[in-house]
């Protein structure tokens, strides 16, 4: 049991160090990528207005500095972004399972008590791992196509099965979350709760009655 929790813990350490990882590479890529064609548009407007302007010193700096940002080729930033979003939504929706962050309908769920409200529960989190199993066993029949084909993406040139890769890996990982809340759930009756108004790290102040009661 003990190497089980282990075991659970880096899974989803591993998890949230890709989430993370993922968001803030594309996030630092896509900074950089934008402002490169800002850099290059505004030497070229520099270098446009020195020569109007006949300052041959700053036309030839504005000239020097539009090709030095220039030689930082970005033309691949917008197709790795794009990888890299759809491999961390993957993996952020199975992190939104264990998390309990999913937007549901439970309004039915809710109105139920007892044996049939965690009837239902259970059949949902087995309905959403039967899904996602589906959906796992078919990306990864996909992949195995893909890679036969030797297909490569426009710009990297990367093989196309490490992209569609993310769907087998994500929905497996997804439906193991499903398994494991509804084990959960099944054990202790509890199911993950996400609380919008809660910051991690932060407690919220204890309640003040008006009048000068002090603390609730």
């Amino acid at each position: 049991m003990e190497r089980w929790r282990k075991a659970a813990l880096i899974l989803d350490s591993l998890e949230e160090i890709i989430i993370a990882t993922l968001i803030g590479a594309a996030t630092l890529l896509i900074f950089v990528a934008v402002a490169q064609r800002y850099g290059l548009s505004g030497a070229a407007s520099l270098f446009r207005w020195a020569r109007a302007e006949d300052i041959p010193w700053l036309a030839s700096a504005a000239k020097s500095l539009f090709f030095a940002i220039a030689y930082v080729r970005l033309t691949w930033a917008q197709e790795l972004c794009i990888f890299m979003v759809v491999w961390m939504a993957k993996f952020g929706a199975a992190y939104g399972v264990r998390t309990g962050i999913h937007v549901g309908v439970d309004i039915l769920v809710e109105s139920l008590t007892g044996r049939w409200r965690n009837a239902l529960i259970i059949a949902g989190l087995l309905a959403g791992a039967l899904f996602t199993a589906i959906i796992g066993t078919l990306g990864a029949h996909l992949v195995w196509h893909i890679s036969a084909t030797g297909q490569t993406s426009a710009v990297l040139e990367l093989p196309m099965w490490l992209v569609y890769l993310a769907v087998p890996l994500g929905s497996y990982l997804m439906c193991y979350r499903f398994l494991e809340v509804a084990w959960t759930f099944w054990r202790t009756g509890e199911r993950p709760h996400h609380d919008p108004g809660k910051v991690e790290g932060i407690e919220a102040p204890p309640e003040v009655s008006v009048g000068g009661g002090g603390a609730r």
